[in-house]
């Protein structure tokens, strides 16, 4: 068993791009290690492992598909391999249908997929963070403002984090007596690749207006909520879902 590190070490799903990628940033200038999960871009997760040594910081990629319970444990297994301890876990990954399909013509590999990643990832991470982190951990999950928007062809994505939602405050009133407390961050529309895959100019600049702040968020914005509930400052916060979104909804 390695002996654990005296740093506090931080797991990020899906860190090797966009917010995620931020994320591990952000965290890592807060003084965290930080575990870069990717599902299969070992590239660019490298880039954020060598970004984070450039700037002085210790960082491990990890390849595992959340979807799948036996690589979450290994991811687990190696984090606490290399660090000999989980602090954060942060639950970014998640994926969503890039043509937007009403419900009705949704196919069954869609919502399928959606649900495997965002809801049976993030319950796959759940169930290994339960027992493994270290007390007084914190837990981060993703959802999505368009739980409040109520978008057409967001039906089956906003399904699922209605999904996360639930299982944040379920699972903090669970975690009793171990001082982990269990958020979630709602962001609203974000310049990613995730956002704007499959969204012409015109859509992209309407959504970016409907916020009263009239912009798209970034990626360090998000990234500035995760550190928040991740730190010391959000230690009073459990169980609740904060939108992050300009004040969109």
């Amino acid at each position: 068993m390695t002996q654990p590190t005296e740093q506090q070490v931080a797991l990020v799903t899906g860190a090797s791009r966009g917010i995620g990628a931020a994320i591990a940033l952000r965290l890592d200038d807060d003084g965290y290690a930080v575990v870069v999960n990717y599902a299969g871009n070992a590239a660019e997760a490298a880039k954020v492992v060598d970004a984070i040594a450039a700037a002085g910081g210790s960082a491990l990629a990890v390849q595992a598909d959340v979807a799948d319970a036996a690589a979450v444990r290994e991811l687990f297994d190696a984090a606490i391999a290399r660090y000999g301890r989980v602090d954060v876990l942060v639950n970014n990954a998640g994926v969503m249908a890039a043509e937007l399909p009403h419900l009705a013509d949704t196919d069954d590999a869609t919502f399928d997929r959606l649900f495997a990643v965002n809801v049976k990832g993030t319950f796959n991470t759940l169930r290994e963070a339960a027992g493994r982190l270290r007390h007084g951990g914190r837990i981060v999950n993703f959802s999505t403002s368009v739980i409040g928007l109520a978008l057409p062809g967001y039906a089956i994505y906003a399904a699922t984090k209605a999904a996360v939602e639930t299982m944040t405050n379920i699972l903090a009133k669970e975690l009793r007596g171990k001082g982990i407390t269990v958020n979630a961050i709602a962001p609203g529309p974000t310049g990613t690749e995730l956002f704007l895959n499959g969204k012409t100019p015109e859509m992209v600049e309407r959504m970016a207006k409907m916020a009263p702040l009239e912009r798209l968020g970034q990626p360090d914005d998000i990234a500035a909520a995760v550190s928040f509930l991740a730190g010391a400052d959000g230690g009073w916060i459990n169980g609740q879902t904060l939108r992050a979104n300009g004040g969109l909804v």
